[in-house]
Order: C-alpha cells, then sequence, then structure tokens
C-alpha cells in the first residue's frame, strides 16, 4: 500500500461510510415498521404534483438550496379506533423525487382498497409498503466492491503510474503532476463523453408539448466563496415548464438565474440568452423509462466544452513532461 497518511484513506472512505450508514437507517426503519398493526384502507386520492425538496448548495449562506421535483401524491384513509385519518405516505424512508412516478400512480389508483400499516403509538405515522427496496442488498454489495477497488485499487495503481512516467521524464520530480494533469484531463473527458451520450440519447426521446413558466423572484443570503461570510442578498428566478405524458402531469426545470440586482421579469428574461414568457409553447423531450427526467434543449454543447477543457490539461501535461 502507498504511504498515506490516515486521513486519506478516511476521505476516499468516506462516501462508502455515508452508504452504509444510510442503509443501516433504513434497516432500522424496517424492522421497526415490520411489527405495526395494520387496518384496511382505501385511496382517495391518486395523482402527480411538484414539491419542494431541499439540497446542497453553496452559493447560499445557509448552505441549502431548493428544487421542484415530481412526486406522486397517495393519498389513503384509515381507521384506528374509530378515529379516520388520512396519509399520503407510501414507502419506509425519503422519497426525494423524479422516481416511479408513473408506476406508483398505477399501483394506487384512486378507489383501490390497501392495506396500511401503522405505528401503534403514533397512528397518523403509517406506509403503505414496509419493505426494503428491492436489490438494495446486491447494490450495497457493489457499491461496496467499487468503492474498495476505486479507493486502494486506484491508490496503487496511480503510484505505479507516477514510478512509471517518471522513469520517462528527464527530471522523474515531475511525473506526479504530469500524472495529476493527466488524470484530471482524462476524467474530464469521461464526463465529456458521458454528457454527449445523454445529449444523444435525450435527441430520440418522445416529445410532448410543454409550456413554460416562470417562478416568481426568489430572495436569499449569498456566502461569500473568499472570506466565507455572507455575501450580498441575490434574486433568483428559474424557467420550469410543465408537460404531460401518458396522461400524467410533470414539472421540468430547464434554468435559472441568479443576480444581486432585484430583477424584472423582462429583465431576467433577457438574460437567459432568449425571450421565455409564461405561457409560451415548447417542445418537451421525455424520457420514456423515467418521464420525471426530460429537457426542452437536448443539444450538447457543454460536451464539447469540457472536452476542450480536458485537451487543455491533456496539453499541459504534455507541456510540463517535454519541457519541465
Amino acid at each position: 500500500m502507498p504511504d498515506l497518511p490516515w486521513y486519506v484513506y478516511a476521505m476516499a472512505l468516506a462516501p462508502f461510510g455515508l452508504i452504509l450508514v444510510a442503509a443501516g437507517y433504513k434497516y432500522l426503519q424496517v424492522r421497526a415498521a415490520s411489527d405495526w398493526p395494520s387496518t384496511p384502507g382505501k385511496v382517495v386520492v391518486s395523482t402527480s404534483e411538484v414539491r419542494d425538496v431541499k439540497v446542497i448548495d453553496d452559493s447560499r449562506d445557509d448552505r441549502q438550496g431548493v428544487e421542484q421535483r415530481n412526486f406522486a401524491n397517495i393519498v389513503y384513509e384509515y381507521t384506528v379506533s374509530g378515529q379516520k385519518l388520512t396519509n399520503n405516505r407510501v414507502e419506509i424512508g425519503e422519497n426525494r423525487g423524479n422516481f416511479e412516478v408513473a408506476e406508483t400512480i398505477a399501483r394506487y389508483p384512486v378507489g383501490a382498497a390497501v392495506t396500511v400499516y401503522y405505528n401503534p403509538l403514533h397512528p397518523k405515522d403509517a406506509v403503505l409498503e414496509r419493505d426494503m427496496p428491492k436489490g438494495i442488498g446486491g447494490c450495497l454489495a457493489i457499491a461496496a466492491v467499487i468503492m474498495l477497488v476505486v479507493v486502494f485499487g486506484g491508490a496503487i495503481g496511480v503510484k505505479r503510474i507516477a514510478d512509471f512516467v517518471g522513469a520517462h521524464l528527464a527530471d522523474p520530480k515531475l511525473s506526479p503532476l504530469v500524472v495529476a494533469l493527466g488524470a484530471f484531463g482524462f476524467f474530464i473527458a469521461l464526463f465529456g463523453l458521458a454528457l454527449h451520450r445523454q445529449a444523444s440519447l435525450a435527441r430520440t426521446w418522445p416529445v410532448v408539448p410543454g409550456t413554460i413558466k416562470l417562478t416568481e423572484p426568489e430572495i436569499y443570503q449569498s456566502a461569500d466563496s473568499d472570506s466565507g461570510r455572507s455575501g450580498p442578498i441575490m434574486y433568483r428566478i428559474q424557467v420550469l415548464y410543465n408537460y404531460r405524458f401518458n396522461h400524467i402531469a410533470y414539472t421540468g426545470t430547464h434554468a435559472s438565474l441568479s443576480s444581486s440586482s432585484k430583477p424584472t421579469s423582462r429583465d431576467s428574461v433577457r438574460s437567459f440568452g432568449t425571450t421565455y414568457k409564461s405561457g409560451a409553447s415548447v417542445k418537451v423531450y421525455v424520457d420514456p423509462a423515467n418521464a420525471s427526467q426530460s429537457t426542452i434543449s437536448p443539444g450538447g454543447g457543454a460536451a464539447w466544452f469540457l472536452w476542450a477543457v480536458a485537451l487543455g490539461f491533456a496539453t499541459a501535461a504534455a507541456y510540463v513532461a517535454t519541457h519541465g
């Protein structure tokens, strides 16, 4: 093994640790719910809806942003000890949205009789599905193998590559820099390839009509990346679009703009480089495997930019290798 400080391995293994913690928490939830009693219930609402989901955003002072994502809203009624209750929680664990919306709606249509599992201490806490997600064990095993191979295999492999490169350089001390520049370029090129393939695939997706919707300006406190202190007050506006696929409504996000000056609708839209108006019609390319995934601009220009950056890293690596 390479002689690296312990914290380097700790940082590399941190993602794997987070996966294990999340899986352990999920298992404890499932185990607790396995003893919950059940009662008959009935689905009274079965439709899609858009909900705000908190995400990490380092540009904000509180490091939290909000995304609009699609969810299946399954509302069901059930009775416990003579008290009629309603709930819309389907499964154990947190649903982050944009996943199996159509499938869940199809599984629980309005009027369907369901079995409701409820917490005897807090009957308002209930679910329709209390089993572990299918295939989670296999996914965890694969994730563990990949993480270990990447961490330890990568560390050993980088050292050997550096030794090999150093043997062919006039100044072997420059081999870590050459390897680092080459590795950055290689991984950026892979991202560019992935974006290019995704864009090519998106152009083959089914096309449905959509409607543009501009959000009201959102006000938030920004973060100063240099000092770590609070930055100026920012205004953010988003370009969303609504569409339907297989009779189910969805919302997608096309772009967003943040500005330190209070925007008007016209000025903000102009800043996007294209005129967007609420109510304007657009073509929406929809992923048939997951209709929550869509785009109104399946172009692939970002891939060419990443390839240009990768070429820059490759050029820098070649220059260092030949000129020192």
